[in-house]
Formats: C-alpha cells, structure tokens, sequence
C-alpha cells in the first residue's frame, strides 16, 4: 500500500486550507488568546501530509493526522505530527471535536477491473461518493460551533449525490474552488453546520 503522493487536488486544496488559515488569524489578531494553540484541526486521509504541512507553515499547531494506511501514519509521525491509523473516524476520541476538518477524499468510481487488494488510494466506493457521504455523516458531531469542514471531491465522484447528502445533513455548502483537468474538474468545498 502506497503514500498518496501531493498531486493537483492536493495544491489545490492546499490553496484553499492556507487562504482560510491566514483568514483566522487575522480574525484573531486582536484577541488575547493563542488561537494557533487552541484551534483543532484534523487533517482526514493525510497521506503524505501535505495538508498537515500547509497548516503548520501557517503557524497551527493542534494538529492530528488520521489515514487508514499504516504507511501513511508512520511517514506523518516521523514528520513530528500527531498520528492516528483510523477508518474515518473510528479510532478518533469521540468526545474531541474540531474547529476545522481537511479531507482530499478518495473520489473516484471503483474500477472492477483492478483486484481489491490493489486499487489506488483514491478510489471511494462502486460510486465514487461513499467514502464521502459516510465522512460528512461522521464529521458532523465532530465540530466545534463556528468549525468548517473542507472537502475535495471530483466530478467523477456524483457531485450532485454528495451535496444533497451534506443538505440533508443540514450543511451548509460553499464551492471554493475548481480546476478542470483533461478528464474531470476538481471541486474544493466549504460545509458548515
């Protein structure tokens, strides 16, 4: 099982976690509380830790890491980040919650074609948007008031399917950002509760 290495979801994303980062801490500047320290953020399907890096340059700190790839979990705990191997958030503290949630989903359709034990760290399901609806039904309970979740996905993955899964989650839902490759356009969103 490989680390899945940064591509263009992960910059673009990345874009997307520093510009609300630096949105913080300029909200913050003037208050008199460490909102580096006391800011939670859980960096969902790490990999190789390139969101995790974006939000520690930025100057955060409270940083937990989570990837169901034992690989990925021992890379990130060498980079000096807190670690955790989980499926979602199954191994995650139940009572921790976050004030922002980062997840480059898997998004793309399974290939049948590929054996089980093989296929690429990004697939999400028969669909493309399991992995996604199941995250945004177990994110929700995780978030501290205020706290925003953002979330890649791919016009591959039903993006249809998946914003009407966050609404009847009772999401709000934002696009940040797109870029259109030559095969799919990559979608950054904003939820909130």
């Amino acid at each position: 099982m490989e680390i899945y290495q940064p591509s263009d979801d992960s910059y673009l994303l990345a874009e997307e976690v520093k510009k609300y980062l630096i949105l913080v801490l300029n909200k913050n500047r003037d208050k008199n509380k460490n909102i580096t320290q006391d800011f939670k953020i859980l960096d969902m399907g790490s990999g190789s830790g390139i969101q995790a890096e974006t939000c520690k340059r930025t100057g955060f700190d409270n940083i937990i890491c989570a990837d169901i790839n034992p690989y990925a979990v021992d890379h990130l705990k060498k980079q000096g980040f807190k670690a955790v191997k989980t499926d979602l958030f199954l191994d995650l503290n139940p009572k921790t919650k976050f004030d922002l949630i980062i997840f480059n989903a898997p998004y793309l359709p399974e290939d049948k074609r590929e054996p089980k034990d093989s296929r690429p760290n990004t697939t999400a399901g028969e669909q493309g948007y399991e992995i996604i609806n199941a995250f945004l039904e177990q994110a929700k309970p995780r978030l501290n008031p205020n706290a925003i979740i953002l979330l890649l996905f791919s016009s591959l993955s039903q993006p249809r399917i998946i914003i009407n899964k966050a609404k009847e989650l009772g999401y709000n839902k934002k696009l940040l950002s797109s870029k259109r490759l030559f095969f799919e356009e990559l979608y950054v969103y904003e939820f909130k509760l």
